[in-house]
């Protein structure tokens, strides 16, 4: 495991992919066994299921039970809430949902709230989306780290932000193809607040599915990218705040390889920092 950095949390984009499997998961190791081995490499995943559905008690309850103590499970809010209902009366479906994923105990990490890109249809202006969310957020449960994720990159920035940290909820920062470049980021907003620090890297779908269909190996170098990111997420750490990181398939082809590669750049920046210092 990770354990350079205890605030730092660092894993994939869900556990559950079956072309690991002789890669990264030893050939013929049940699925359901894959989060155990997935928490002896990383102390951290964000589990893309619970997007689909709310899991049972019973589930929740394994995925603790298959993990050590320190773990953390990120989870995303059900899309009945985020897509279906865009926060429209979705109050059960959230209290339901948190009160499920309690189960967890303390792998419970931060909630996310993923939404989709919304055009001038859904939403003419950010203004409504933005009194909607506020409302829904005053009344979602306590307890949680909750985080917020928007895919209308025009819509990133303080007004946002600062809505979510009335809330004490966080913001996002993405890596995906139509999102702001690494470097605008902190020109658009006013970096670490009370809550964790939560990035996503998720790159170019349709480039990526026109490469490959398995997500055995890498097909893209996303190194030089990755770099962009590490001084970024630093600033958060060095706030005193968690930094989680989650890395998709999509991002370069293989999720656990770039999870290696952002671990050698974190590293050698740490390396660097220290010699620095000196």
């Amino acid at each position: 495991m990770f354990d350079q950095d205890s605030g730092l949390y660092i894993g994939t984009s869900s556990w559950s992919e079956k072309s690991w499997q002789g890669v990264f998961y030893p050939e013929g190791l049940a699925p359901r066994e894959f989060i155990r081995h997935y928490s002896k490499m990383y102390d951290s995943v964000e589990i893309d299921a619970t997007f689909y559905a709310i899991p049972s008690r019973s589930t929740v309850e394994g995925w603790r039970e298959r993990t050590p103590p320190g773990f953390q499970f990120a989870a995303k809010v059900p899309r009945v809430i985020t897509h279906d209902k865009v926060l429209v009366d979705a109050q059960e479906e959230m209290e339901l949902f948190v009160e499920t994923m309690q189960w967890l105990g303390d792998r419970l990490g931060p909630l996310l709230l993923q939404f989709p890109y919304f055009n001038r249809k859904a939403f003419s202006s950010p203004e409504p989306f933005f009194d909607r969310l506020d409302q829904f957020l005053t009344r979602i449960p306590v307890g949680p780290r909750y985080v917020v994720e928007v895919r209308n990159r025009h819509w990133v920035g303080r007004r946002l932000e600062q809505l979510l940290r009335r809330h004490g909820v966080s913001l996002a920062w993405v890596d995906q193809a139509w999102m702001p470049e690494p470097e605008d980021w902190p020109r658009l907003l006013d970096g670490p607040g009370a809550g964790p620090g939560y990035f996503r890297f998720l790159g170019d779908h349709k480039q990526m599915d026109q490469l490959t269909d398995k997500w055995d190996r890498q097909v893209v170098d996303r190194r030089d990218r990755l770099a962009r990111w590490v001084p970024l997420m630093r600033t958060f750490r060095e706030a005193g705040v968690d930094v989680f990181g989650f890395f998709n398939n999509h991002y370069a082809g293989h999720a656990p390889a770039t999870v290696e590669d952002f671990r050698s750049l974190w590293g050698a920046g740490a390396d660097h920092s220290s010699s620095s210092s000196n």
